[in-house]
């Protein structure tokens, strides 16, 4: 049982929580929503999309990675942190090629779903236009490097939960970038499957089923029907 001593304020509203909770996963389990990307409520927490940066007694840091404790005063719904993740998407989006009104992710994608979110209107800087390949030699999946955020969320599944260790990070700086690990840098030549966790949990449209794009119709798809504020409440709260 949830002892009274342990609550934080959150823009206001006292938040309940259990020992060793996140900020994050405190408020999301009190039905009160954080913006976050690389989170996932399979995985320890990770911190690197800056997306749920919330200010804490007047000093901003990562939601997913800081724990709650009693007597906090926490912010998250406020001008100056929307204006945060603003930039942040506004980085994401110029430093790949997301060309949301043709991809087979849009609608269900969590980047373009939280730039609606947070009302982020244009790419502000320049685009970068990177020259990235699409990897399809699997038989069951494309790999298109062109939408990967390298949040990691595929290559802790594959690792932690898959134990195959079929993605890693290579590279530092710009040229960090998303690798399948085999001799030839192609997901065909590694024991990738469907079945795996690694297949699920791309934020994004970098790892596609092939088969079955544009099945569900524009409308008709997951944040079509109501905000990622909404539908990952739903989802993510167990």
């Amino acid at each position: 049982m949830t002892e009274i001593a342990n609550i934080f304020i959150l823009d206001g509203e006292r938040i309940a929580f259990d020992p060793g909770q996140t900020i994050l996963t405190a408020a999301l389990a009190a039905g009160v929503y954080i913006p976050h990307l690389c989170a996932h409520p399979d995985f320890a927490p990770h911190g690197s999309c800056k997306l749920c940066t919330v200010t804490v007694n007047g000093r901003n840091g990562s939601a997913c990675t800081l724990r709650a404790l009693p007597g906090q005063e926490v912010r998250s719904n406020a001008p100056e942190l929307n204006e945060i993740r603003r930039v942040l998407l506004q980085m994401l989006f110029v430093e790949g090629n997301h060309f949301c009104p043709g991809c087979e992710k849009s609608g269900s994608c969590k980047l373009q779903a939280l730039a609606y979110d947070v009302e982020m209107l244009s790419p502000h800087f320049v685009q970068f236009f990177p020259h990235r390949n699409v990897d399809a030699s699997h038989p069951e999946f494309f790999l298109d490097f062109n939408r990967c955020i390298m949040c990691e969320l595929c290559v802790r599944a594959s690792r932690d939960v898959d134990g195959k260790n079929v993605f890693a990070l290579a590279g530092r700086g710009r040229d960090a970038h998303i690798i399948a690990n085999a001799p030839s840098g192609k997901l065909g030549d590694t024991d990738f499957a469907v079945t795996d966790k690694a297949a699920q949990v791309c934020p994004v449209g970098a790892i596609l089923r092939k088969e079955i794009g544009f099945v569900t119709p524009i409308g008709e798809r997951l944040y079509d029907r109501a905000p990622i504020s909404e539908v990952d409440l739903a989802v993510e709260v167990k």
